[in-house]
């Protein structure tokens, strides 16, 4: 096969990581919905913390639709890119409350994140794909370990 079932390979591994059910997507939005709601219950540390991951997040997300770009689809916000069908839905989101059971959602998001990159890594051998996705990768463990972090900060 030719460059082009690279590149089909690359979108379907990258696909969920952008705007699946537990993509960049959500991540940007549930550390921005959490933020704001303790930013508003008088938690500013643990809120600024959550921000700050979440721009991270929406760097990550801007990062894959640019991949995305460059395999030739639009960054349409829907599971399955190009298709304009299972559009992006904030039912995604984990609204969970209050903060210990927030930063368990976030844990476990972050696990699922590190797990669907190192499968993208394992799937597909496109060399801008990979340089793309090992720095996303280690910026999730990262905050894996800040949130793990900031959960034994509450206990």
């Amino acid at each position: 096969m030719g460059e082009r079932s690279v590149d089909l390979q690359a979108l379907r591994a990258l696909s969920p990581a952008y705007a699946g059910r537990n993509g960049e997507l959500t991540a940007v939005l549930q550390y921005v919905y959490q933020s704001v709601l303790l930013g508003g219950c008088g938690k500013e540390q643990q809120a600024k913390i959550l921000i700050k991951i979440a721009v991270d997040e929406m760097r990550h997300l801007e990062k894959i639709g640019t991949l995305l770009v460059k395999l030739g689809v639009p960054p349409v916000f829907t599971a399955c890119p190009p298709y304009p069908v299972a559009y992006y839905s904030a039912s995604n989101v984990d609204y969970s409350r209050p903060l210990p059971q927030m930063i368990a959602a976030d844990i476990r998001a972050e696990k699922d994140a590190i797990a669907c990159y190192t499968r993208i890594l394992d799937a597909v051998q496109n060399p801008d794909v990979r340089a793309v996705i090992e720095p996303i990768r280690e910026d999730e463990e990262r905050h894996l370990a800040i949130l793990k972090e900031l959960r034994s900060s509450l206990e």
